[in-house]
């Protein structure tokens, strides 16, 4: 028999007994602690039109999506995102709403890279989004929710960095710096290479001033003081105007009591191009990316004909549940099925004792013994 029968493609594979009892188990709870927030629940298709997903937005590169043709010629693709698929609903289903929008979702997404070698390519993602609000206690909104889920799932030791793509946007339209050697600087920074920065700009007509920062940019991380430290290095305004946003944003978390576990990086770079403002990821020990990430696109909605602000974040459920069970944070399973033991003359009492307990909200089995 050929052997693919019992194999899975790379970068996909099951889940089952206990695993996928206690990944439904989490995401069952982390929707339940969004709906406190009110958010309601959305579903979007698994593939959608690849214009939907179209590099133009912003989203996953082209060659790092599954694509597929419909009986018509479409090009189809499995969402890689999901952020586009909400933004699309909103457009279309909350076109002359006004007021606040919340969705919650949980779906899976799909990522063909080649970089991925030996990490899933099918991922779940347990996230919302808020339509319709461009204030900073939308943004603090959502980073307590965040907070709130991480906290609501069990892990207790875990730091949200924050940072802002208008300060990088800021800096850049000071240096006048063309396509490709912004390119190159996004790069040395996600590096985290100053040397690689300085030797970058040192033939650059730009101020010291502003070489100075840009090549510091992958240090300036920290807590809230940083944010003092890197704002007395420029007078760039619209940077400035950033680093306000960022400390009224640390003051919102202090009253929701969760500013123990936000940080700030200044130098971080997001690889989706549709975020306009701040934008964050969540970390924990034992696991070697962010469990959770976010931020504001504010231009993203208007793409599919709806001019909106917006804010969301997504959990990856299979990156949490990982950091649980090697932190031995989940629970071990002792609600397991009440067995009833039926013979060919107890039938009718089995089938009977079956029916009382189910009714009760109870788990059990039959299990015929000749």
């Amino acid at each position: 028999m050929n052997k693919r029968l019992f194999t899975t493609p790379e970068g996909v594979r099951d889940i089952y007994d206990g695993e996928c009892k206690r990944k439904l188990d989490l995401e069952t709870k982390l929707r339940a602690k969004l709906h406190l927030y009110g958010f309601e629940d959305i579903e979007t298709p698994t593939f959608e039109y690849f214009e939907v997903f179209s590099e133009e937005r912003g989203t996953v590169k082209a060659r790092d999506m599954y694509k597929f043709f419909d009986r018509d010629g479409n090009t189809l693709v499995l969402r890689p995102d999901m952020t586009p698929s909400i933004a699309r609903c909103a457009a279309k289903y909350f076109k002359d709403e006004k007021g606040p929008v919340r969705f919650c979702y949980c779906g899976h997404t799909f990522i063909n890279n080649s970089e991925y070698q030996g990490k899933q390519k099918e991922t779940t993602q347990l996230g919302c989004e808020l339509i319709n609000d461009s204030s900073v206690i939308a943004d603090a909104e959502m980073l307590a929710a965040t907070i709130d889920c991480l906290l609501e799932a069990g892990l207790k030791d875990f730091r949200i960095d924050i940072g802002d793509v208008r300060f990088f946007k800021a800096l850049i339209a000071e240096s006048d710096l063309d396509e490709e050697r912004i390119r190159i600087l996004k790069n040395f920074i996600v590096d985290k290479n100053s040397f690689g920065i300085k030797d970058l700009l040192k033939d650059e007509n730009i101020s010291e001033e502003l070489k100075n920062i840009l090549t510091n940019l992958p240090q300036f991380f920290g807590g809230v003081d940083c944010l003092d430290k890197v704002s007395s290095m420029t007078g760039n305004k619209d940077a400035l105007l950033v680093f306000d946003h960022l400390k009224a944003l640390y003051e919102l978390m202090k009253v929701y009591g969760f500013e123990k576990y936000i940080g700030f990086d200044l130098g971080m770079i997001s690889k989706y191009e549709y975020y306009t403002g701040i934008i964050f990821h969540a970390f924990t020990y034992d696991v070697g990316e962010p469990i959770a990430s976010g931020g504001r696109y504010d231009n993203l909605v208007g793409q599919y004909g709806k001019k909106a602000a917006a804010i969301g974040m997504t959990i990856v459920t299979d990156k949490l549940l990982l950091a649980l069970s090697r932190q031995g944070l989940l629970s071990k399973d002792t609600d397991k099925p009440v067995e009833i033991i039926s013979s060919e003359r107890s039938q009718s009492d089995a089938v009977k004792r079956a029916v009382e307990l189910r009714r009760e909200g109870k788990s059990c089995t039959i299990t015929y013994n000749n």
